[in-house]
């Protein structure tokens, strides 16, 4: 019988996790169909239904539901609980069981092929989303010094903030206006974008979070925001000369993870990887 793992989240025309994870179920010639099941809020909890039907294996979480579906799990994940953020769904005999692969595949990005290690680095995330979440999480997890968090909603980057305290790690919030924004990037290793600001399909496509001359060329330019492949971000960053990391990586190393989650079997990364590409 077939089975299916579904890909929640609004809107999903960005996505390109089902050819990924579809080749990966090919590969080990597995009877699973990756499915997008596109959902506007008012229908998320219908959708999230059709999670607990027995003919669905489990399901990814994206934008903007990350958040959103932690009570809809019947158990978590400590590493989820942490973040706050779920972005993986396992199905298991009618239990939902939700995990966080972002901030792993977030640093296995970072170190593969960034060759950047967080330990004692002075960071600034954009954004105070689910991704940001993951990501902080992970650096501070790693070591990182300090962490400069900078979002529109200043509630939010406090919130998160906040939550890294029990971690030890040094954190601060700046309004993305703030003039000593421009201090903490100069002065940073690496930055961050955790915003979808310039997905395609998206209204910003095209679009950076922040602005050509705030871009400091000493730092590693991460943005987890994987299509399209480079973004306005990293073009400004590299006509400068940084170093920089696209989402792509985070996307497979993330999904990787899930794979292993669903499956118990080793992703073929290099088969998601090309997958991945093809589709971009």
């Amino acid at each position: 019988m077939t089975r299916y793992v579904a890909l929640i989240g609004y809107p999903l025309g960005h996505s390109v996790s089902p050819p990924m994870q579809q080749a990966a179920f090919d590969y080990y010639q597995l009877d699973l169909r990756y499915q997008a099941w596109e959902a506007e809020p008012a229908q998320f909890g219908a959708i999230m239904e059709r999670v607990r039907q027995p003919s669905t294996v489990g399901a990814n979480i994206t934008i903007p539901y990350k958040e959103t579906v932690l009570p809809m799990m019947d158990e978590l994940d400590e590493l989820a609980r942490q973040i706050g953020a779920v972005n993986t769904i396992v199905h298991r005999e009618g239990k939902l069981s939700g995990y966080n692969t972002d901030a792993e595949g977030f640093v296995q990005a970072l170190r593969h092929l960034g060759g950047f290690e967080p330990a004692g680095k002075r960071a600034v995330l954009i954004g105070a989303g689910g991704a940001a979440r993951a990501v902080s999480f992970a650096l501070a997890r790693g070591g990182v010094r300090s962490l400069i968090i900078t979002d529109i909603v200043e509630e939010r980057a406090q919130v998160l903030s906040s939550s890294l305290t029990p971690l030890g790690v040094e954190t601060s919030v700046l309004d993305p206006e703030d003039e000593d924004l421009q201090d903490a990037l100069s002065n940073c290793d690496l930055v961050v974008n955790c915003t979808p600001v310039g997905m395609k399909h998206s209204a910003t496509e095209g679009q950076s979070p922040l602005k050509a001359e705030l871009i400091p060329r000493e730092a590693l330019i991460y943005d987890v925001v994987y299509n399209p492949i480079e973004t306005q971000l990293l073009m400004d960053a590299k006509a400068i000369g940084a170093r920089t990391i696209g989402g792509l990586g985070m996307l497979v190393y993330q999904g990787a993870k899930a794979f292993e989650l669903w499956t118990g079997k080793e992703a073929p990364i290099d088969i998601m990887f090309e997958a991945a590409k093809r589709a971009l």
